[in-house]
């Protein structure tokens, strides 16, 4: 086995994500997934003679809005580039992309490791389009080609090579892909193609600075296979290299059948793409004011939020982190925060019983917007002890979400209310204990594992109205006599 600690990585990521436009980066034909195979086609997208692309001002503005949450610098004036390159799914013969003026450059992405927060350090974000899609898998003979998704305006977000494990990595792809749903420019579905990576691996010896020859593995379609990827490439360079075998640069694909990779050809070199600016496309030109338009219409970010609710909401780092996961979740939180001051509890609902409802049923946050004083009437029954946590979230909950019920009212016509009455707990209590003589017994043994059976057998005969934490008292005080 390859020794691994004498070794450091050297990972380089490269993200494509479709921006989530209706429209093609320099045409009017559809973006959207799933249609049958050369529909969403036109004499643009196939790159007919006499044809001319127009840019689609609102994928500049997607990748002016990642370029900003990220903290990069905005290039003003920039150009589009043809990179030349010969393949079936690539209709014009060349890729309509950035060379030397990507409209965003530098800027970093902040993920959260075991060791404390890491920056990753971006080396640009720029716009290209993307190509077709060849199908080897629908014919014993030939290759199919779909040219839907020629066209398709992506923004390529391209790390230093600063990274230094498969895990983060993970975390960074993780986190990518969690920024751009936030920003709703691209929904992230890596299994329909929409979010792809290419991760670029070299190997070195611990405190050499000299970057080693890198292999890139294309097209990484899942967080995981990211993770496993690298994971197996680390592996096989440490080893060709302590047996003294040569590296080839060289790009390889991923099999997720067994977690492995392959060789698919040797690699290319800039120079072999011949970029030179696209004579059909006017350089684009961004005024301060443009900028300094989409600034302000730049949603608070995750981070933000996260450090925002801890200070004002007394929430946790797991409460936080889950509810920055998902902006209408986030949304639907600060809400909810103009309606109650039960902030801790509001999180605890959101986080568990309402997002499993939302999960089931189908429906958004946005559905629950006008229940809104009614959870909040909810939240503060439980806070004032009127109903048990296990009732509000398991039988009023369902009825104000489905139904739209008042928790007062839903409450006391099914006789769910709390009972908090010394006289009736005691009642309550003493049968039980009188029903079960040996476990008094054996409480009193020291058996103390016991009083949660007891708490339960005055729940079911209290018909749940009993105060569990009352009961709970009550009945230490009787059993310590």
């Amino acid at each position: 086995m390859p020794n691994k600690t004498l070794y450091q990585a050297v990972i380089g990521l490269e993200i494509h994500a479709q921006l989530a436009t209706n429209s093609k980066l320099f045409c009017g034909d559809a973006t959207s997934f799933g249609a049958d195979p050369n529909t969403h086609i036109s004499p643009i997208t196939l790159g007919h003679p006499g044809t001319l692309p127009k840019t689609n001002s609102k994928a500049v503005e997607y990748a002016i809005k990642m370029g900003l949450a990220c903290g990069s610098t905005i290039a003003k004036e920039n150009y589009f580039a043809r990179k030349n390159y010969f393949y079936a799914d690539l209709p014009k013969g060349y890729q309509i992309s950035q060379d030397s003026t990507p409209i965003c450059g530098g800027g970093q992405v902040s993920i959260q490791t075991k060791d404390g927060e890491k920056q990753i350090q971006l080396n640009r974000i720029h716009l290209e389009e993307d190509a077709g899609k060849s199908i080897h898998d629908l014919s014993p003979t030939d290759t199919l080609i779909d040219l839907n998704r020629a066209g398709t305006p992506l923004i390529e977000i391209v790390t230093e090579p600063c990274i230094h494990s498969a895990e983060d990595a993970f975390l960074y792809v993780t986190e990518v892909r969690k920024l751009v749903r936030w920003l709703g420019i691209c929904d992230g579905n890596m299994e329909e193609g929409s979010l792809r990576c290419d991760a670029n691996i070299s190997v070195r010896l611990n405190g050499d600075n000299t970057l080693g020859t890198r292999v890139e593995v294309k097209n990484l379609n899942s967080i995981r296979n990211i993770k496993k990827a690298i994971e197996f490439e680390i592996e096989r360079l440490i080893g060709l290299v302590e047996n003294g075998t040569p590296i080839m640069q060289q790009t390889r694909s991923f099999d997720a059948s067994n977690d492995t990779t392959f060789a698919i050809r040797d690699k290319e070199d800039a120079n072999d793409y011949r970029y030179f600016p696209d004579p059909d496309l006017a350089p684009l030109q961004l005024t301060d004011a443009y900028l300094q338009s989409i600034q302000s219409n730049l949603p608070a970010l995750p981070n933000t939020l996260k450090k925002e609710w801890t200070a004002q909401f007394g929430l946790n780092a797991y409460d936080v982190d889950q509810l920055c996961d998902n902006k209408q979740e986030a949304d639907f939180y600060l809400l909810w925060t103009k309606h109650t001051n039960l902030y801790k509890a509001a999180a605890n609902f959101i986080i568990g019983p309402i997002r499993a409802y939302l999960n089931a049923d189908g429906k958004t946050y946005s559905d629950l917007i006008t229940l809104l004083p009614k959870l909040s009437e909810l939240l503060a029954m439980v806070d004032q002890q009127l109903l048990s946590f296990s009732v509000a979230t398991e039988k009023v909950l369902p009825a104000v979400l489905k139904d739209g019920a008042s928790p007062t009212n839903f409450a006391s016509a099914n006789a769910l209310l709390q009972n908090s009455d010394e006289g009736a707990l005691t009642a309550w209590i003493q049968e039980v204990l009188s029903n079960h003589p040996d476990k008094v017994d054996a409480y009193k043994k020291g058996k103390k594992g016991l009083i949660g059976v007891f708490v339960g057998e005055v729940k079911k005969m209290s018909k749940g109205q009993a105060d569990p934490q009352k009961t709970t008292k009550i009945l230490e005080a009787i059993l310590s006599n």
